[in-house]
């Protein structure tokens, strides 16, 4: 099949090459293949994670994606971008894993030696997991539309993540493809096997779903001065047990969820109280910093009475001015995908 001219979206001006490349990978060139699809793929890892929650899940999908794409090639002709096909095929794997049953059930209290106090409400996503920043250096793809609605920090958070995960999975699809990668109505129809009609009333219902999830404020911009400020004084008096001054950085209506543990903490004094469980009888935690989801982040490891430094978890911190409206706890499993290590060495 001949190969038309294939264009990055919106730019309008072919790409120097990409017949060769394609021409080749057809033939069987796994190295062309490669070439071919390595400038689409971190920004694909991050449309799967988008619409599964979870690393572990994205990276699945992705590589399913990419063995599709090899095995389909010889269907591509050119009438899209390679960009609007690889997402076609990446959009549509993604939601027959949105749709496989028995996704990642809720796990049971983990935290050994820490009674769980009663939970404020029980959550929805257990499959959530947090996005490392540095896997969001250069995933930023091409453009997004003008008719995207969302900034790259926003549509990668943990709250709108979140949000997102509760939608079902077509509408789900349609407001990341329109909203957040401000493909056209049109386009959103043709990788759906859809109507442009089907697709603008899945939007208004994603859209006033969105709607009904409580105001997300203003967090200070990511590794300024205010955000790093916030973060210190976090991780002080994390590190040092200190409830007082933990209280003072929280909202009146912060929270703490713990995927893959359904049970969420709402309220200044809930989350202190919970805090305080975790520091009875005289645990302590050294905390690393990190990123996730363009956000400041923790791994936390248990000061143990034998010197040893295991780790326990890892903290991602919602703000909100100058304070804490949320934390996220997820389990140690999360640690290597921050290049985290199982452990501290003793002190």
């Amino acid at each position: 099949m001949e190969v038309a001219a294939v264009r990055e979206d919106g730019e309008g001006r072919v790409q120097p090459g990409i017949a060769d490349l394609i021409g080749r990978a057809r033939a069987g060139d796994g190295e062309a293949f490669g070439e071919l699809t390595a400038p689409y793929r971190r920004e694909l890892l991050v449309h799967c994670y988008r619409m599964l929650g979870s690393v572990a899940d994205a990276e699945d999908a992705l590589q399913d994606t990419l063995l599709a794409a090899w095995q389909g090639l010889g269907g591509f002709g050119g009438r899209a971008s390679l960009r609007t096909w690889l997402y076609k095929i990446t959009t549509n794997r993604c939601l027959n894993a949105r749709r496989a049953a028995g996704r990642h059930p809720a796990s049971p209290w983990d935290i050994p030696g820490v009674q769980p106090p009663a939970p404020t409400r029980l959550g929805e996503v257990a499959w959530l997991q947090p996005f490392p920043d540095a896997l969001l250096d250069g995933a930023a793809g091409a453009p997004p539309g003008p008719e995207a609605r969302y900034e790259q920090a926003e549509s990668v958070s943990l709250a709108f993540v979140t949000a997102l995960q509760l939608l079902p999975p077509r509408q789900l699809a349609v407001l990341i493809l329109r909203d957040v990668l401000g493909y056209r109505a049109s386009e959103v129809a043709a990788m759906l096997d859809s109507t442009v009609e089907s697709v603008t009333s899945a939007l208004k219902r994603a859209r006033a779903s969105l709607q009904r999830q409580p105001a997300v404020r203003e967090p200070p911009p990511a590794g300024s001065p205010a955000e790093q400020a916030i973060a210190a004084r976090f991780a002080g008096a994390w590190q040092a047990a200190d409830i007082g001054a933990l209280v003072a950085l929280l909202t009146d209506d912060a929270f703490i969820a713990m995927p893959p543990m359904p049970f969420q903490y709402e309220g200044r004094d809930v989350v202190a109280g919970f805090c305080a469980s975790l520091f009875g009888g005289g645990r302590r935690f050294d905390l690393v910093p990190t990123r996730a989801n363009g956000q400041p982040a923790f791994g936390a490891y248990l000061r143990a009475g034998d010197g040893t430094r295991p780790g326990t978890g890892l903290y991602v911190l919602t703000l909100a001015g100058d304070q804490i409206s949320a934390m996220t706890r997820f389990d140690k499993t999360v640690l290597p995908f921050f290049g985290l290590p199982p452990s501290l060495p003793s002190p």
